[in-house]
């Protein structure tokens, strides 16, 4: 499909298991909490208009691009509200999600602000917006652009991992076309680099209107503008205007790197239909059941795809920072990093869609950091940078006045005991895939190991990374235990008995451990030791493979869960008044573990159960089947940054073990681990 051949379309919902589009809970317009008292924006406007409207689109109504270098938050009025260049964790250039004066770029009609519809081109990262005016219509289109691979002449300085045949190009486009009547179109430019600290001169580039350039500093590289359109400059801002008829097509381009942007139209829908068969042939190598929750996985998977660091192999949690847990609140965490506990989460789903590239250079990410005898952090910057420092930025009013906004994670030097579990999961299910331990990553393996010998007694901060007092989590115990039982299993593969005996011996004394002291007397798993607040890491007890799914204790603890540790039916974390995780307020609750909860109520033989509490989840989804980090209880609306990559992995789990199951496959286990015989 091109450009010369759309018409306005709806965005139509993935179907459900019974065919039919799911029923979605209906998300209303605001949330009237009343004005914001104490934070406003740059412009002097409160975030909360005074009867009670947002000034700020819901965090799900966003659309999300990336070319796998770099991403960008597009809001529905088809203004580019979050963006950072050259590398997801730097300096952003357009942060109006965070503050509404803080920089953006839109394309989009005269007057018009909400559009028909929105969506995916099927199998792409490329987003369409239709809009209605009261004398036309207008389509533009959205991609960051994927080129052939650059650097032929020399070699790159950033990429580390196996060169492809394709490659960022570094260039936002956006291509317009009347498709009926007349439209007044409008654009607009007003970067703010530097988290909106700095201020960009503008110029042209050359005798004309349709070449600008913004000149920016240090902080983040110049942007280029090219455009079929004729640009003025105004102050801080490049804009362009026109009166378009039905046929009519315009295009612009916004580049930061060295390739220069099309000079044409022609040139600018030859580039889309480039980035177009890029990511169509890149789904295409994945495999995907076919089924009627096919739609989520390969959404999950497109995004996963623009979640990574390409030249690194770094998967980042999620492309924004400081986008509230709570509304208004302070758990307000920068999220643009690499984690290690996804490790196990990522290599199961992209390994069981048949993803293995992707795999294979996430895990040499994993391998890169582990190397020359290091010390293991929980997350790393996108480069494999292992200093992280956290801090604030007080002139932004933060997303509808949360505050609060940070950048950095002050987690990454914490001590988290499930960290040694998640690399040697994954090293298992790397070498399960190949039936055999590389030799590189024995000495990884081994310092892994040792490690959580020698740390699984003592408390730490959990899976939560709470920021209270250190305590005995339960989790961080199976994490421990996977990291003894996963090491015996690859010291077997890597022919050494007597490593295996022994780190077998210390994973039965784990066990012991956690069977006596993270119980309750009702036998179920409890958050931490002497205490019988729940928490919902312990579903990970039947899929991590602990003990069988046909054990009491598991059983009573995934419906304890079920029944005590949600709210309207979706799954907390924990209950904040029963944790010290050293912050005030609620939080939403977390998708990623009613995920999980889907795929323990299959692994205890809760079948129909866990296809129901499924398809609400996938009802959640936003317009755009994307997923942020919680949804909040009654409302639907979604919470914290977006799109999670956690999220999406839970979600590529649970809707697999669900279709296992159905199929009969579930006895082959989950995380490619097989069932106790």
């Amino acid at each position: 499909m091109t450009l010369e051949s759309i018409e306005p379309v709806g965005a139509d919902a993935a179907p459900t298991a019974s065919g039919t589009s799911p029923r979605r809970r209906q998300t209303p317009k605001s949330t009237n909490r009343g004005p914001v008292k104490g934070h406003t924006s740059s412009d002097g406007a409160s975030p909360r208009a005074w009867d009670g409207r947002s000034k700020f689109p819901h965090i799900g109504e966003y659309g999300f691009l990336s070319d796998c270098e770099t991403n960008a938050l597009i809001a529905p009025s088809g203004s580019v509200e979050w963006m950072c260049v050259p590398r997801p964790d730097s300096p952003s250039i357009f942060a109006k999600i965070l503050d509404r004066g803080a920089g953006y770029f839109r394309v989009g009609p005269h007057g018009v602000r909400v559009p028909v519809a929105r969506r995916y081109l099927p199998g792409t990262l490329i987003l369409e917006t239709t809009w209605q005016t009261p004398t036309g219509w207008l389509v533009v289109r959205d991609a960051m652009l994927m080129g052939p691979w650059h650097d032929l002449e020399s070699r790159s300085g950033t990429h580390r991992r196996t060169p492809t045949d394709d490659d960022a190009e570094h260039i936002l486009m956006r291509t317009i076309k009347c498709v009926s009547g007349t439209v007044d179109l409008d654009v607009v430019c007003e970067p703010r680099p530097d988290y909106a600290r700095s201020e960009v001169d503008w110029e042209y580039e050359n005798s004309g209107y349709s070449s600008v350039v913004a000149h920016i500093g240090d902080s983040n590289p110049d942007l280029h503008l090219r455009s079929s359109l004729r640009f003025g400059l105004d102050g801080k801002r490049a804009t362009a205007r026109t009166r378009m008829t039905e046929g009519a097509t315009h295009f612009v381009a916004m580049s930061w790197g060295s390739q220069s942007a099309p000079t044409t139209y022609a040139g600018a829908l030859d580039a889309m239909w480039r980035t177009e068969r890029f990511w169509r042939d890149w789904i295409t190598q994945g495999e995907f059941p076919d089924h009627p929750w096919r739609a989520y996985l390969q959404r999950s998977a497109l995004t996963l795809k623009g979640l990574t660091y390409s030249p690194t192999g770094a998967l980042i949690a999620a492309a924004t920072t400081s986008l509230p847990e709570t509304p208004g609140g302070e758990r307000n965490w920068d999220y643009r990093y690499a984690w290690i506990r996804d490790s196990t989460f990522a290599l199961w789903g992209l390994y069981t869609l048949g993803l293995e590239r992707e795999a294979n250079d996430f895990f040499a990410f994993i391998q890169d950091v582990c190397r020359d005898n290091r010390q293991l952090q929980i997350m790393y910057g996108v480069g494999g940078e292992e200093t992280l420092e956290e801090f604030e930025l007080p002139h932004l009013s933060g997303y509808e006045g949360a505050q609060p906004v940070r950048v950095g994670n002050a987690a990454y030097d914490q001590r988290q005991h499930d960290v040694w579990g998640a690399v040697l999961d994954s090293v298992w299910l790397h070498a399960k895939s190949r039936e055999q331990l590389p030799e590189s990553l024995w000495p990884i393996l081994k310092r892994q190991v040792e490690e959580a010998a020698k740390h699984w007694h003592l408390p730490d901060r959990g899976i939560w990374e709470v920021r209270g007092e250190p305590q005995h989590f339960t989790s961080s115990k199976l994490m421990c235990w996977v990291a003894m039982d996963r090491g015996a299993k690859l010291a077997r593969l890597y022919d050494e008995p007597d490593y295996a005996s022994s780190w077998q011996k210390i994973a039965d004394e784990i066990s012991d451990d956690i069977c006596t002291n993270g119980v309750d007397e009702r036998g179920v798993f409890t958050q931490r030791y002497g205490d019988p607040a729940l928490d919902a890491s312990l579903l990970l007890v039947p899929l991590l493979r602990f003990l069988p799914p046909d054990d009491e204790r598991v059983r009573a603890t995934v419906l304890a869960i079920a029944d005590e540790l949600t709210e309207d039916g979706l799954v907390l974390r924990y209950r904040t008044d029963e944790t010290d995780d050293g912050l005030q307020g609620e939080e939403g609750t977390f998708t990623i573990c009613s995920f999980w909860l889907v795929s323990a109520l299959v692994e205890i033989g809760e079948l129909e159960r866990a296809k129901s509490l499924c398809e609400r989840l996938l009802g959640y989804a936003s317009s755009l089947n994307l997923y942020a980090e919680e949804i909040e209880p009654g409302t639907g609306r979604h919470l914290g940054n977006f799109p999670q990559a956690f999220t999406h992995l839970a979600l590529i789990n649970a809707v697999m073990h669900v279709i296992k199951a159905e199929t009969g496959e579930a006895e082959k286990g989950y995380f490619g681990v097989s069932r106790p015989v």
